[in-house]
């Protein structure tokens, strides 16, 4: 193959590339601005504010991590699930004892006239619930965040591959149209009308009688008898 065919058609593959990582880097930071508008609407809709930082409510150990957002309303998913596993949850083993909702659940069942234990199922119910839409939350806001650093390496890449294809296109321009790949030395037969070299000429023996000998090696001749016949 022609090396400026190849460096056209790896130039264009790459350019192509480029256009693909940019679109890609597109949708993808649709999705990191759509995913963190839902999130930040949804979770504003429900006006949930974190305790002071100096509050009672926040005062024990377990809810140190509550603390950097004092008085602020919970708007990211990060806030959410620090609300949910930092404060409801904690709530919640107060509440049940350390049981689960579906544990609580179970026990009820078998004690239908126990009036506390069937509050406890009730606020531990509406609390999970509350919990898993604040965790659902902060999974998708992860999932926008990842969207959006994503979304700068295909820009990146788009950018890099970009530039790689312009430089292989201008490298094709300067290449000689009869380059190949993978060149080839190609051994030629002397011309007939050439003298051989005379180092690399073959040196033919003489036999003893004026004949050159087949092999180029002088012969020799058969020996004779030390004693001549009578």
């Amino acid at each position: 193959m022609k090396r400026r065919t190849f460096d056209i058609l790896v130039a264009v593959a790459g350019l192509f590339l480029a256009l693909t990582l940019v679109a890609s880097g597109g949708l993808l930071t649709w999705a990191h601005n759509f995913i963190g508008n839902e999130v930040r609407t949804q979770l504003a809709a429900q006006q949930i504010f974190f305790p002071p930082a100096n509050s009672a409510a926040v005062a024990a150990p377990e809810f140190a991590a509550m603390r950097q957002y004092g008085g602020q309303q919970l708007t990211t998913g990060a806030q959410a699930e620090v609300y949910a596993d930092h404060f409801i949850a904690n709530h919640l083993k107060v509440i049940g004892g350390g049981k689960t909702y579906a544990q609580l659940s179970a026990e009820s069942q078998t004690q239908p006239n126990n009036a506390k234990l069937t509050a406890q199922v009730e606020t531990v119910f509406k609390g999970e619930t509350l919990r898993g839409l604040l965790l659902n939350a902060y999974a998708f806001g992860t999932m926008g965040m990842i969207a959006g650093i994503a979304a700068i390496a295909a820009f990146i890449a788009g950018a890099v591959m970009l530039v790689l294809g312009g430089l292989g296109l201008m490298h094709s321009r300067r290449v000689s149209p009869d380059a190949e790949i993978l060149s080839r030395r190609t051994t030629h037969a002397p011309d007939p009308g050439t003298a051989p070299d005379p180092g690399t000429a073959p040196v033919h023996a003489v036999h003893p009688n004026g004949k050159h000998s087949a092999d180029g090696l002088a012969a020799t001749p058969p020996a004779t008898s030390g004693t001549s016949s009578a």
